[in-house]
């Protein structure tokens, strides 16, 4: 038993106090140590047992008690006793206010430890335990920069004081620098290696921050064996257990919290971790009461915040949004930064999704987007998010994103299609496609509701069989199979009993009656009820009305079956079941404005104006006048109602055209893009007048309206072409018609050919009007109003061709054909019984038919005229054509005189040619082995010196030929001149064989060896002839000079002409000159 000894003042005794045995007024204990003026170490001692024994009131009382004036006057001389008792209350008030919730308190109790911490260093400002005190109290306050300096200035008075290491470690360690922090540590432990386990496990903290994991696990060990009821350690040890996510970890994990639970049931960590257990395994009380213990037993800012996550958590599961919301946020708010604990952040937007507080979900969430970037959770909540915003782009962007990071998430893929439907059906069905193909993969159910996508997609882009096939998936086997296997099986039944078919539910009976289990799930009942819609739309109608019978057999209540088959009773022109049928619908739901507003339309059509416009009235009222398309039937109404030929009233169709447009106006001011309350309004200022206005709207519409697969409206077409046709612009107007018609009726309407015809008719297109009439007529024979155009068309075509100045006869027959045509068919309409039914007046008819005959008379005089015409113009185009068929073939026949002169000359030319060469080549035969090769050589070197005088004698001997030229005929004068320009040619090549005979003029000059050489010359050539006296010779040569001479002057341009001429014919020129010399030598021989 641990007790004090209180000395007594002035005598040797002592009062020994039991510390076990403190009572519990600490006054007794007071007045013993003020009247025994016991030292202050006694105090310090009593006051620490009392704290030890959580008697903390009496703590205090003593130690302030102790700190007061008196004492400190009294025991003036002690420092270190009175400083210990400052400090001591110091970190009392320090603690106080570190587990404070509210923020005044915490202040009142660190202004409290300041004030005592202060008071200590006025004693003694040196003392390394006060400077300890105020650094753990500036750390509790998150004075880290301060706390650091006062631990700082104990380390540089002692190094290895272990109080200031141990708080160094721990900012160095808030400060996040794990490796200065573990320094610390590790030199506080090799000062006092018997330290307590608390210094391991800051060791222990630093390494598992720095990720040493297993040098982590051997402090906390060693910080157990230390102290084996260290509640810390087994949490920490616990934390690693449970992070190794196996099976064996997350039990051994759970087993040490257990432990450090029932060791110190106030640890907020394993408070939040067994919360956090018990929340997976569904209960929810134990969380709660956790939870709570946590955030009662804790002050620290992380360990709150997952308290309130884990109280949000369990409310968020329970479906208790609004608690859910208040401690997410409480949990948001313990949190300095995001990237702290991010979680709360999460569940907070989740809720605040749910609640369609999309603006602060969304604050959230981006949150979370900036710390994890990749999240595709987070990026689908924010894509939905975005839609509600209306930011479909911004929406669209992060779905993509989500698929493009896990191409496997089915469910990303999903949202992504289900958000694309509406803008984008081609990437929409993509989407779920793949959404199939990979829930397929992965041997998952693929949903009812993505196939039934699929179908609709399908079904919408008018691939019926793809969607047919597609609800058939969605649906599985089921009653629906056989019932249309066997609807082909049943008789065929006539017209109007089928019609009661659709009330018969005996069908479905008899099934019942025959063994078989007829069932509808809920969650295939829309799907059963497309697949009917698709049955429908490929004229399928039995089969369709059973299926809608079957989900009304099942489902009574559902009205839009009913309404279905009132619109196949409607198709059928069965009005009257038509409207039973949408009242056995209203008996389920009188007020369904989908009901009324098509009750409406079929009284519209019944001609109950007053019942429709009733009907239509309750339809708008059904739904607060929100529902547009109540409104529009109502816009609608008083278009038809201004536009009624029996009550055509100037102030009751503007009246009623107000009201159209003020009804279109409201469903355009509700529903910015509904394209049928804008062609009602264009439509209505059309019939004003306002042309321009009505033609923006309408082109507008149109636009809107060939951007979606979902919206067919031919009325916007035939509307705008209305107004080109009523602005004068005929063209745009039939392109308009002739669009819509191709596009939306398969050129088979005839309503719109009519339309047509009428503008080929104010375009005065006669023909052409002509022709939509008659395509019009074969698709509705019976409309007399058609033929009666027709026939109209005919009588203005031939008109205008008779008014007509210049006409051609094909004209005037094919206006007589017309005539013809017209004639017959008013006469035709005229012979009609019943003509008053398509209101026809026979007098006006007869009218048509009598200037149609008085057209025709006159026509037929034009036709003779015409063709009297026609026949001189014939006769004068025979004549003109034969006589250029004369001169034609009189250029024809001088064409081929021509040729066949030009190729008689050439063929002569080329005789000729011939005949010289074999001439010349015999010539040069004898030549050669008649000449001695001596005299060749001597007559070779002469052959330069008289190539003059041989061109002078050519040029003799041509101009002699010339002149024979006048007794020759026309064909031989051309072939003599011919013969003459070949003559003319000089090659040199000859003239060195032929100068021979040249020189016989000069020899009269020169010596008897030259005459020899002359003589010598003429016996080579072969020209040699005995009998000729030889003194002949030089006259006959001095006469061939004489002439030569006064000859070169006249001939030498002809020479210069010559030498111009080509090689081809010297061979030939050659032999013409040796024979005219022979010819010339021969004769002065005979002469002579």
């Amino acid at each position: 038993m641990a007790c004090v000894y209180i000395p007594v003042q002035n005598s040797e005794e002592e009062v020994r106090v039991a510390l076990d045995q403190l009572p519990r007024d600490a006054s007794d204990i007071l007045d013993i140590l003020k009247a025994e003026q016991a030292p202050l170490d006694l105090w310090l001692i009593i006051a620490r047992e009392y704290f030890k024994q959580g008697k903390v009131e009496q703590f205090r009382q003593i130690l302030e008690e102790g700190s007061s004036p008196e004492i400190d006057e009294y025991y003036a001389d002690v420092r270190y006793e009175r400083i210990a008792i400052l400090n001591a209350l110091g970190v009392y008030y320090t603690y106080l206010g570190k587990i404070e919730t509210k923020q005044r308190e915490k202040e009142e109790h660190f202004i409290l430890a300041t004030q005592y911490y202060n008071k200590a260093s006025r004693i003694d400002m040196h003392e390394p335990s006060t400077w300890v005190g105020k650094g753990q109290l500036l750390l509790a306050k998150g004075e880290v920069e301060q706390a650091s300096s006062a631990f700082k200035i104990v380390l540089e008075a002692d190094r290895d004081n272990v109080p200031a290491l141990l708080g160094q470690a721990c900012v160095e360690f808030n400060r996040g620098r794990y490796s200065d922090s573990l320094e610390f540590y590790k030199r506080a432990l090799q000062v006092h290696p018997s330290c307590p386990g608390a210094i391991r496990l800051g060791i222990g903290l630093c390494r598992y921050k720095l990720g040493q994991l297993g040098k982590a696990r051997q402090a906390f060990q060693r910080a157990l064996q230390l102290d084996p009821e260290n509640v810390e350690a087994l949490v920490a040890l616990a934390v690693m257990d449970l992070q190794a996510n196996e099976a064996a970890g997350i039990r051994k994990g759970m087993e040490k919290m257990q432990r450090a639970f029932e060791i110190y049931p106030y640890c907020a960590m394993a408070l939040n971790y067994l919360a956090n257990h018990f929340f997976f395994t569904g209960q929810h009380f134990l969380v709660e009461q956790l939870t709570e213990t946590a955030l009662a037993v804790t002050n620290h800012g992380p360990t709150k915040s997952h308290s309130y996550y884990n109280l949000a958590r369990s409310y968020h599961s329970k479906g208790d949004y609004e608690k859910a919301g208040l401690y997410y946020m409480a949990s948001v708010k313990e949190i300095n930064k995001p990237h702290e604990f991010i979680f709360p952040y999460y569940g907070l937007g989740q809720v605040q999704l749910k609640l369609g507080d999309f603006r602060s979900a969304l604050t959230n969430f981006e949150k979370v987007l900036e710390i994890y970037p990749d999240n595709c959770e987070t990026l689908k909540a924010l894509g939905h998010i975005y839609v509600q915003l209306g930011q479909i782009e911004k929406a669209q962007e992060l779905l993509r994103k989500a698929a493009k990071i896990d191409p496997r998430d089915a469910q990303a893929f999903i949202d992504l299609g289900e958000l694309l439907i509406s803008s984008d059906t081609g990437a929409a069905l993509d989407a779920f496609k793949t959404a199939r193909t990979l829930l397929k993969k992965a041997g998952e159910e693929v949903p009812i509701e993505v196939l039934n996508n699929i179908g609709v997609i399908h079904f919408e882009k008018g691939e019926f069989e793809s969607a047919h096939q597609s609800f058939k998936d969605a649906l599985g086997d089921g009653i629906w199979l056989t019932l249309l296997d066997s609807k082909t099986k049943t008789n065929v039944i006539d017209a109007s009993a089928s019609m009661l078919q659709f009330k018969d539910m005996q069908l479905f009976h008899r099934f019942e009656n025959d063994g078989n289990h007829v069932e509808l799930p809920w969650n295939k009942v829309t799907v059963l009820f497309n697949l009917a819609r698709l049955l429908e739309q490929i004229h399928d109608t039995v089969a369709a009305s059973v299926l809608y019978r079957l989900i009304l057999f099942k489902h009574q209540d559902y009205v839009d079956a009913y309404l279905r088959l009132a619109a196949i009773a409607k198709a059928r022109n069965n009005l009257q079941l038509s409207i039973e049928l949408v009242n056995e619908a209203l008996k389920v739901n009188g007020k369904y404005p989908n009901a009324l507003s098509m009750l409406g339309d079929l009284e519209l059509k019944n001609d109950d104006w007053v019942k429709a416009k009733e009907t239509f009235r309750a339809a708008s009222d059904a739904t607060d006048g929100k529902d547009s398309y109540a409104t529009l039937s109502l816009g609608n109404w008083n278009y038809f109602a201004a536009l009624r030929n029996e009550k055509r009233a100037p102030k009751l169709e503007a009246t009623h055209l107000e009201k159209a447009k003020e009804l279109y106006t409201r469903v355009i001011v509700q529903h910015t893009s509904n394209l049928y309350a804008a062609n009602g309004a264009g439509v209505v200022l059309a019939e004003k007048g306002q042309f321009d206005v009505s033609k923006d709207l309408f082109t507008q519409v149109q636009e809107a309206a060939s951007g979606s697969v979902f919206v067919q409206m031919p009325d916007v077409w035939i509307n705008l072409a209305h107004v080109y046709f009523a602005q004068g612009n005929f063209a745009l107007a039939m392109k308009m018609y002739q669009n819509c018609l191709r596009k939306f009726y398969y050129n088979t309407d005839a309503q719109i050919l009519l339309y047509l015809a009428r503008t080929h008719y104010e375009a005065e297109q006669w023909q052409d009007c002509k022709k939509s009439l008659l395509r019009a007529i074969h698709l509705a024979p019976s409309n007399y109003t058609l033929r009666f155009d027709a026939g109209v068309a005919m009588q203005k075509f031939s008109a205008s061709t008779l008014q007509k100045t210049r006409r051609t006869a094909d004209e005037v027959r094919s206006t007589v054909a017309e005539l013809e045509n017209a004639v017959r068919v008013f006469s035709h309409l005229s012979a009609a019984s019943n003509l008053h039914l398509h209101g026809f007046d026979e007098k006006k008819i007869n009218t048509h038919v009598e200037y149609c005959k008085h057209l025709l008379d006159a026509a037929k005089i034009h036709r003779e005229a015409a063709e009297r015409e026609e026949q001189q113009n014939r006769q004068r185009q025979e004549a003109a054509r034969q006589a250029a068929l004369a001169e034609e073939a009189r250029r024809k026949a001088e064409e081929q005189k021509k040729y066949l002169l030009e190729k008689r000359k050439l063929e002569d030319e080329q005789k000729r040619l011939r005949q010289q060469e074999e001439h010349f080549q015999r010539v040069k035969e004898q030549w050669r082995s008649s000449t001695p090769a001596s005299k060749r050589r001597e007559r070779s070197e002469n052959d330069d010196d008289e190539v003059g005088h041989s061109e002078k004698r050519r040029r003799k001997g041509g101009k002699r030929r010339k002149k024979d030229k006048s007794s020759r005929s026309h064909y031989e004068t051309e072939y003599a001149e011919a013969d003459m320009m070949d003559y003319r040619e000089e090659p040199e090549d000859e003239d060195a064989s032929m100068n021979y005979r040249e020189p016989i003029g000069q020899m009269n000059d020169q010596d008897d060896d030259v005459e020899e050489n002359a003589n010598d010359r003429l016996a080579a050539a072969g020209l040699e002839d005995s009998d000729v006296d030889d003194e002949m010779a030089p006259s006959i040569t001095a006469a061939r000079r004489r002439r030569a001479l006064s000859e070169s002057d006249d001939d030498e341009p002809f020479e210069r002409q010559l030498r111009d001429n080509t090689d081809e014919l010297q061979d030939s020129d050659g032999e013409l000159r040796e024979n005219d010399h022979k010819s010339n030598g021969g004769a002065a021989l005979d002469d002579d």
